[in-house]
């Protein structure tokens, strides 16, 4: 039987308020994944083994051959210590849903059910895909690289993202670059330590590390066209247990961002340089970690174009935004896009909404429906598109 958006929606709600009360660290989401396969499996579909561990992967197959879409969640939680004051908060100390993971596998999960019971309606396939790992470990690329988006290979991709500062419910896309490149670094400066009151005899290497602080301020600013977007940022530096010791080493860690995967490249080169040099002239050593996590969010013209039809024939024109910029954020659903055709979609969660990564964020409900629509609307279109 055919099932309808406010009949499934209760059940989406309570759903993310299960997913929120156990959030879980990326490559750790047991719990998560136990309770997306036992809501799947009601649902009659082709749930596959884990790739990673911790992912969930479920195919729909329609009524014979054709094209598949691919919808994605992403499920790990943040380090943050949850002051929502919500009835169903975090259950795990230290640790919350405060990026909206959990109303993103909720929308994912109402997609799966109500495009299960129209399975007679289409030809193709339809991949639900309940990813680990977005924060900080990008772990996209290892389930990509896995292979979870073969067999049948994905025709089209997508996944929302809930973004606030947009009215709750409204949808919001771009051509080409939605997010940034990010790359983290870490640099150790090496020297020799000794007495405070003698530094002539030890080699300062908290002094080089702030000189290399301030001089990697310039990568941007002198090495980087500026009418492209770049943001190099430390943030953090240690070293040093006492006040009257200069230690041996202080380590400094940042990340580096770019719309363009050349400016990407040039940011890299730069970080390097300076760092040397200014070691070099300090009489430090230096070891650079230079590791690119995220490649530049594009959406990709055709997808982008159909999201957008889809869109503005579901809903009326204010609840649609043309964003007029990038975001300096970064997304492993990257990866997905550099292989398969896709589109990446914002989702608002309030004009008034606190910030993604705050204690108090908690994803909406009032935006669930919205999510779920599109999600199904997209499918729907894209099994039709040749």
């Amino acid at each position: 039987m055919m099932r309808t958006l406010a009949e499934i929606l209760p059940g989406i709600i309570e759903f993310r308020h299960a997913l929120h009360r156990i959030p879980e660290m990326a490559g750790a989401e047991f719990e998560t994944a136990r309770a997306i396969r036992e809501r799947l499996a009601g649902l009659d579909l082709e749930v596959l083994p884990p790739f990673l561990g911790t992912d969930v992967v479920a195919i729909l197959h329609g009524r014979g051959p054709g094209r598949n879409v691919t919808l994605r969640a992403d499920i790990d939680a943040l380090r943050v210590h949850e002051e929502t004051g919500a009835a169903y908060a975090s259950r795990h100390d230290g640790r919350m849903h405060a990026c909206g993971h959990d109303g993103h596998a909720a929308m994912v999960m109402g997609a799966a059910e109500l495009l299960a019971s129209r399975r007679d309606s289409f030809d193709g396939s339809v991949r639900f895909v309940w990813q680990p790992g977005e924060e900080n470990r990008a772990m996209g690329r290892d389930l990509i690289e896995a292979g979870a988006l073969e067999n049948p290979r994905a025709d089209l991709v997508t996944a929302l993202h809930g973004m606030p500062g947009l009215p709750v419910g409204v949808l919001a896309l771009r051509n080409g670059a939605m997010m940034a490149s990010c790359a983290h670094f870490k640099v150790t400066i090496r020297g020799r330590g000794g007495h405070s009151s003698r530094p002539h005899q030890a080699i300062d290497p908290v002094v080089a590390a702030a000189a290399i602080v301030v001089e990697l301020q310039s990568v941007v600013s002198r090495r980087i066209d500026p009418q492209q977007a770049a943001v190099l940022s430390v943030c953090r530096i240690a070293g040093g247990e006492l006040a009257n010791v200069i230690p041996d080493e202080v380590v400094l860690e940042g990340t580096a961002r770019a719309l363009d995967m050349k400016v990407a490249a040039a940011l890299e080169t730069g970080v390097r340089e300076v760092v040397e040099a200014v070691s070099r002239a300090h009489r430090t050593r230096c070891e650079i970690d230079y590791r690119l996590a995220y490649p530049v969010t594009l959406n990709a013209p055709e997808p982008t174009a159909l999201a957008r039809r889809v869109i503005r024939e579901t809903v009326d024109d204010e609840r649609f935004v043309e964003l007029a910029a990038s975001s300096m954020e970064a997304e492993d659903f990257a990866y997905y896009l550099q292989r398969y055709p896709g589109v990446y979609v914002k989702l608002g969660t309030g004009e008034n909404c606190p910030a993604l990564h705050n204690s108090k964020f908690d994803f909406p409900d009032a935006a669930l429906a919205a999510g779920i629509e599109y999600l199904v609307n997209f499918t729907s279109a894209g099994l039709m598109t040749e």
